[in-house]
């Protein structure tokens, strides 16, 4: 009877036994380095012999030289879309409804109100302007006409002063007397 308890046992401790579970350590993935920075890029120089410029007494032999043309910095390009970024759908403004919310419907209300007080205050500037330019051109026509006038008044004084000029010279005749006869000597 004794054989019969050991059996129960063995399935508990069948039960029991967990496998064996390889635990590897596994790095997280590193980013591609070709899209988040540029590398940097060498330039390789060969130089042949030469007389040291500090010292003549040394000489250098052929060597190669290697220097940085450019260093590394970020690549600020968008990457490929398989990153762990949320991916953000580029789309048109043109065709994008706009947000409404009351304050942007406000603003477009005093936008619209402060349109049409504009276009009101230019059609009556344009009517003013309007108003001015047959002033102008009515003042410009009272210029004109005032220059003849005065080149006439002008002209008439000229004669005038001829006139009377030419008169100065001629004798005078006294409108006294109202027949042809000569006049009387012993008359007052």
């Amino acid at each position: 009877m004794k054989t019969y308890y050991l059996i129960p046992l063995l399935f508990l401790s069948a039960c029991s036994t967990t496998p064996k579970l390889v635990l590897r350590p596994q790095q997280p993935p590193t980013p591609n380095a070709e899209g988040v920075r540029y590398p940097e890029v060498l330039h390789a120089y060969h130089v042949g012999r030469y007389a040291d410029p500090n010292d003549d007494l040394i000489m250098h032999e052929q060597h190669v030289v290697y220097r940085v043309e450019e260093n590394t910095r970020w690549d600020f390009h968008p990457g490929p879309a398989d990153r762990n970024l949320p991916a953000v759908p580029s789309r048109d403004a043109a065709f994008a409804p706009a947000p409404v919310n009351d304050s942007i419907m406000a603003e477009v209300n005093s936008q619209k109100a402060a349109t049409a007080q504009i276009m009101t205050q230019a059609r009556t500037l344009s009517a003013a302007l309007a108003q001015f330019q047959t002033a102008l051109q009515q003042t410009k026509t009272n210029l004109q006409e005032t220059l003849i006038l005065r080149a006439t008044v002008t002209a008439m004084k000229q004669r005038l002063d001829a006139l009377e000029s030419a008169q100065g010279q001629q004798p005078s005749f006294s409108s006294s007397t109202t027949t042809n006869e000569p006049p009387n000597p012993f008359s007052p």
